[in-house]
């Protein structure tokens, strides 16, 4: 079973970030701050808003940084995943 995004949503995976600091410091869990990058794993078809297609711009396997705090997460065969829309999504890191 899948997880297929409607119109212009985006399905992403969160990244996890380090645990540890640069001087070597480790981070308890409630310390870290919620990951801002995550891996494209579906997109929806697009959509048309006021008469215009808009076509989707990222793809399976792009890494993309996010808004903080957007989207819906949800766990799907153990796996936590965040859906969110397009707009919600800053930037594709090459």
């Amino acid at each position: 079973m899948n997880i297929r995004p409607l119109a212009d949503r985006v399905v992403v995976k969160m990244v996890e970030s380090e645990e540890t600091t640069k001087s070597g410091i480790v981070l308890p869990g409630s310390a870290k701050e919620k990951p801002q990058v995550a891996e494209v794993v579906a997109v929806g078809p697009g959509t048309t808003v006021d008469g215009k297609e808009v076509k989707m711009e990222v793809k399976i396997g792009d890494k993309v940084i996010i808004s903080r705090y957007s989207g819906t997460e949800v766990k799907f065969d153990g796996q936590e995943y965040t859906i969110l829309k397009q707009g919600d999504i800053l930037a594709v890191v090459d």
